[in-house]
């Protein structure tokens, strides 16, 4: 059963301005592994953007309650390239509240704008 779907958007130069603002922002919205590719580089502006419109989006699945940490939902990509998510603290309470048993994601970026895709199944 479907308990909640998500979308959003984020253009990429505004959210590039953000970090260039904000320097603690990053650390702010996203986990350590989330920074970084696998090879240890620093991930792309574009694939940043892409997983904080995630974390929107999964907010929005879950009825975008008050309360959520952004560091309590990390957006990985499994070896085949397919994009995951993990929940922990604020956000897998609020999803065991709902009944959340797995969770789709799908991420792009094209022509300025990251978009992301959450359902959360129960």
């Amino acid at each position: 059963m479907i308990i909640g779907v998500g979308i959003d958007v984020a253009e990429i130069d505004r959210f590039a301005g953000a970090l260039e603002r904000t320097p603690a922002l990053a650390e702010r919205l996203f986990v350590a592994h989330e920074l970084l590719l696998p090879s240890g580089e620093r991930r792309g502006i574009a694939s940043l953007a892409a997983r904080f419109a995630a974390k929107e989006a999964l907010a929005k699945a879950l009825g975008a309650p008050g309360g959520l940490r952004w560091t309590d939902a990390e957006v990985f990509t499994e070896s085949n390239g397919r994009p995951r998510l993990r929940v922990t603290g604020t956000v897998a309470a609020r999803a065991a509240e709902l009944g959340v048993r797995s969770w789709h994601v799908s991420l792009s970026h094209d022509a300025g704008v990251a978009s992301a895709v959450v359902v959360a199944e129960g």
